[in-house]
């Protein structure tokens, strides 16, 4: 077939030039039936982004309209319909840093556990500030002049308070506790085939000194014990070792008890009937820039000899044949 030209027919190059009724201004109009071109690659990045998003909000409604032209969205532009003319953007939620729970949801907490734990830690809590409360109560009683409350209830007091939680002021103005003493003990000893023997003395403080040197937590018996049972014993007793009524009385085998479990029943391969305690006191010196004059010699106190029974070991020390040996 002989091609021709848009020239040869009449009015052809007219009709060329003049646009069709249903076509976009600067945008050539697809014939009917024809598939839409595919973009370029200049309409697919646009130099103007605003530019682009107005030419496909307003030319996807003019596509429409075309006869035959398949619905392609604009380079760029959003499958999401646009908003009716006039219409207001749908409002986006509100966003917060913290969101209290819903009604019903568990919290955090006590809040967020179960009826009966709840319960259980309220009881718990409530325990601990009782017992503090009382605690303080207890301390102030004790350390308070005395008083109605204290002459009526001084032996509930002093079972909180000792042996753990005593206050001793020994160490502030306007007396503070100057001298170093040390109580020390010997035995007197019977061997197995008859003969007796005097160990020389033994120094127990110094044995608890050591164990408490070095120690970041030393207990309380390493501490205090040795050192408040001769300091009860010194002041329930007379100058000449004689006890004061029953305080007397409960000290010399408070004492009794604490030396002979340092010592134990069995000694040098004997058996320890006899012992003899003495406290050596010595004044701490005074330091060099004092023109004190401090007497730094040792003074003894001596305590008489008695014979070891079975009511110096406390329940579980010591052997059954060394109790025996005791009680003879």
């Amino acid at each position: 077939m002989d091609s021709y030209d848009e020239k040869d027919v009449p009015g052809g190059e007219e009709q060329a030039r003049r646009p069709g009724p249903d076509a976009a201004d600067g945008v050539p109009q697809a014939a009917p039936g024809a598939a839409a071109p595919a973009p370029t690659s200049e309409d697919v990045n646009p130099v103007g982004a605003s530019d682009t998003a107005a030419f496909a909000s307003g030319a996807s409604d003019e596509a429409a309209s075309a006869p035959g032209a398949s619905a392609t969205s604009a380079p760029g532009g959003s499958n999401t319909p646009a908003p009716a003319p006039g219409a207001s953007a749908p409002a986006s939620a509100p966003i917060t840093a913290h969101e209290s729970p819903a009604p019903g949801v568990p919290g955090r907490g006590i809040a967020g556990l179960s009826l009966p734990y709840q319960v259980a830690a309220a009881l718990a809590l409530a325990g601990v500030a009782v017992v503090g409360v009382v605690h303080i109560a207890m301390v102030f009683l004790h350390v308070a002049p005395s008083n109605t409350v204290t002459k009526q209830h001084g032996k509930v007091v002093d079972d909180w308070i000792y042996p753990e939680f005593e206050q001793n002021w020994k160490l502030f103005a306007p007396n503070p506790l100057q001298q170093n003493i040390a109580v020390q003990a010997r035995a007197e000893i019977r061997m197995a085939d008859g003969n007796r023997k005097t160990t020389g003395w033994i120094d127990l403080s110094a044995g608890d000194g050591s164990g408490i040197r070095g120690n970041p937590l030393p207990s309380h018996t390493q501490q205090n014990e040795l050192r408040r049972g001769w300091e009860f014993f010194i002041n329930s007793h007379t100058d000449d070792n004689k006890p004061n009524g029953l305080r007397g009385e409960l000290s010399d085998r408070y004492i009794h008890r604490i030396v002979m479990l340092r010592l134990g029943a069995r000694r040098d391969g004997g058996t320890v009937e006899r012992v003899q305690v003495r406290s050596v006191t010595t004044s701490v010196k005074a330091p060099r820039w004092s023109d004190e004059k401090i007497d730094t010699r040792p003074y003894y106190r001596v305590v008489p000899w008695w014979t070891v029974t079975p009511a110096d070991f406390p329940d579980g020390a010591g052997s059954a044949d060394a109790r025996t040996e005791a009680g003879r």
